[in-house]
């Protein structure tokens, strides 16, 4: 069906553009993290690593074109931008940078960009509540998973590791 109006189209042939590509990188992510199984769909730790693993998929994507095939052989890349020694806030960054200067000149929306611009405002804008690693003495155990300290922390901070969990999963 198509949508006409002015502020749904692209103004080219009145047609609404869809974020194809933005919207298949978030379905491969929570493809992977409900495979995983490490968190319920429902959370907000659930969401923070789907929408990271998007923001990875998505912006690692440098041909533009995400193939299901490809998936597979994608999963090395993934997991060495996730990694934790890796500076993937800062390269985030970059890669939405490029995309909005690619966008702008060519004067078409973008509403993939938008949605991963949506994605990562939110990630860096929510904090979770979540153990304090550095908090533990000695690193010693703590019996039951609420007992022990809690900090508030960027919602990136904890979807990044929970991501890069569920690709070594898969």
């Amino acid at each position: 069906m198509l949508h006409r109006g002015e502020e749904s189209t692209d103004g080219a042939d009145g047609e609404l553009t869809v974020p194809m590509a933005w919207l298949y990188a978030e379905y491969i992510a929570d493809e992977l993290l409900r495979t995983g199984d490490l968190m319920p769909p429902t959370s907000f730790e659930f969401r923070a690593g789907r929408d990271a693993l998007a923001l990875t998929i998505f912006l690692s994507d440098t041909d533009g074109e995400l193939s299901g095939i490809r998936v597979v052989t994608q999963l090395e890349t993934w997991l060495s931008l996730t990694a934790y020694d890796q500076p993937w806030q800062e390269w985030v960054r970059g890669r939405l940078t490029e995309l909005a200067v690619v966008a702008a000149e060519s004067g078409r929306p973008a509403p993939d960009l938008d949605l991963a611009d949506e994605a990562w405002r939110w990630l860096q804008e929510t904090e979770l509540l979540a153990p304090d690693l550095n908090a533990v003495p000695g690193g010693a155990p703590v019996v039951g998973e609420d007992e022990g300290p809690k900090v508030w922390t960027p919602a990136w901070q904890l979807g990044l590791p929970l991501g890069h969990l569920a690709i070594h999963l898969f």
